[in-house]
């Protein structure tokens, strides 16, 4: 008797053991921005971070449906953008965009698994450009205005103003602090557009302090160029403005936007010089690193 009943018990832990370890385990809930724009960039960061492929034939515009294989037990879960951050702790990572990131204290060298960087060959469409029109693209005092852009004094204040909401999307150097004061040297610069020709360019929000920068390196230089600043409240009259000759250059959107701007509107007008990045960055309370997110979701 008290051999059948041992043999029961052991099929019993048998059975017990062998229907838990059948038991499939919940995908692990990855929040993306629900906007089409920063749906598909949120996608196109998780496929760099090796959890899934995307179908190469859509490029940077991929939705939900050109995942073509989850590769970790992960699910994608769109989200209203600016609640990312607040619900962070009810998945296993969000992507979330620099500046609501940055708003919460987030630091992204400092705190996020993943940023979204430009590609090496410059084709990222989500890099912001400075625009001119497409007849006056060669213009040799725009032209000053891409290169004063693209200087180590404007990468350092993008840095320290901004608080890595934003990243220079032009080489610099990241090692070294060239200008430990940039902030208040930049914000309390001044300069008047006497004797100089001046630009107009079109704007947009009123995060654009940095063009103070540029005005200095400018000023610096002898180019005897002012920035007049315009500034639009809507982004869909930066681009009529510069293409209707109100503005002489814009500065407000990143290639995808601009692009969409041209098919829709025939406005003729391209970009001439990138500027920077507004990168979405991956998070996570529950993973320190990309590869403890694997290990906390496992492989399908």
């Amino acid at each position: 008797m008290k051999k059948i009943f041992t043999i029961v018990l052991i099929s019993l832990i048998a059975l017990s053991l062998f229907a838990g370890g059948s038991q499939e385990k919940a995908p692990l809930k990855i929040g993306v921005p629900d906007d089409a724009t920063n749906q598909a960039r949120a996608i196109k960061l998780l496929e760099t971070a090796g959890l899934i492929t995307v179908d190469p034939s859509v490029g940077y515009s991929p939705e939900i449906k050109h995942v073509t294989s989850y590769i970790y037990n992960i699910e994608i879960v769109p989200t209203t953008a600016n609640t990312l951050v607040s619900t962070l702790d009810d998945f296993g990572a969000s992507t979330i965009n620099g500046t609501y990131a940055t708003a919460a204290g987030y630091v992204p060298s400092r705190d996020a698994i993943l940023i979204e960087t430009q590609d090496e060959g410059g084709n990222n469409p989500f890099v912001n450009i400075i625009v001119a029109r497409s007849s006056e693209k060669d213009n040799p005092v725009y032209k000053k205005v891409v290169e004063a852009y693209q200087t180590e004094l404007v990468a350092e204040y993008l840095l320290a103003k901004y608080k890595e909401a934003y990243f220079p999307a032009f080489p610099y150097d990241s090692t070294t602090t060239e200008y430990p004061n940039v902030v208040e040297d930049i914000d309390s610069y001044v300069s008047t557009p006497a004797g100089k020709t001046v630009v107009k360019i079109g704007v947009c929000g009123a995060a654009n302090e940095y063009l103070n920068a540029v005005q200095k390196v400018l000023d610096d230089r002898g180019d005897n160029i002012y920035i007049q600043r315009v500034e639009f409240d809507a982004y869909n009259l930066p681009n009529e403005a510069l293409n209707n000759g109100d503005i002489d250059l814009n500065a407000f959107q990143h290639k995808a936007y601009l692009n969409k701007e041209i098919a829709q509107c025939g406005y003729k007008i391209e970009a001439i010089g990138d500027t920077l990045i507004a990168p979405l960055s991956l998070y996570s309370k529950k993973a320190k690193s990309v590869d403890e997110l694997k290990e906390l979701a496992g492989k399908n």
